[in-house]
């Protein structure tokens, strides 16, 4: 039977929810590889829906995560609450501010943030299974909280980011836009992505090593 990938999304864009390309490349590269995957998201409000043209918030404008993120897995998503660890080899979690604003409260708590609950639960199980943990972009700075302290994470070189996962109990490693960091004893595998990334090529170089280390330590 294929390796079961679970890829966890926050709505669509950039700025409000996950990152296209980072969620597009890492379903091409798992196709790629002859992986299968679901997309889940958590059934809920998002903090704000911003313009993308603008670069403003849409005043009295709101959507829903689940709703939105179902437009990058083309209507194939189930709600996070639905996602069982039993039934996955690992899990990917692609960047965007949504990850910082609905996936957390990261935007505006910082150091002191909140990750959702329901994200938490849902990969509590991976991380005790020791299954393999894939996270982009900013989702990086989430892991002190989420998986717990001394874990090796990169979001690039960002100063405040970088200092700030330290100040939570994490490690940062300084990391190029096309490479990875990998923290084996945990099985957490992170990459900077757009955190740097000029232009998609760059992001998909790291992306797909993301992945194509995934996939090898599921076979361990």
């Amino acid at each position: 039977m294929s390796k079961q990938v679970a890829v966890i999304l926050s709505g669509c864009g950039v700025q409000d929810g996950s990152e296209i390309y980072e969620t597009t490349l890492t379903l091409l590269r798992l196709d790629q590889l002859g992986i299968g995957y679901r997309c889940f998201a958590p059934d809920m409000d998002q903090h704000h829906v911003i313009d993308h043209r603008s670069g403003e918030v849409a005043e009295g404008e709101l959507r829903n995560v689940l709703t939105e993120s179902a437009r990058l897995a083309r209507g194939e998503i189930s709600p996070l609450e639905d996602l069982d660890a039993v039934e996955f080899d690992a899990v990917i979690l692609p960047g965007g501010f949504g990850a910082a604003k609905n996936l957390s409260n990261y935007a505006w708590a910082g150091n002191d943030m909140e990750v959702h609950e329901g994200l938490v639960e849902a990969i509590a199980p991976f991380h005790e299974a020791r299954k393999p943990i894939g996270l982009m972009c900013i989702t990086p700075a989430l892991v002190p909280k989420l998986l717990g302290p001394g874990i090796a994470v990169t979001i690039g070189h960002d100063p405040g980011v970088s200092g700030g996962i330290s100040a939570m109990g994490g490690l940062h490693r300084s990391c190029g836009v096309e490479d990875i960091v990998v923290d084996f004893e945990n099985r957490v595998v992170t990459t900077p992505a757009y955190m740097l990334a000029t232009r998609i090529s760059e992001a998909a170089t790291g992306i797909f090593k993301l992945v194509d280390r995934i996939d090898e330590m599921m076979d361990l």
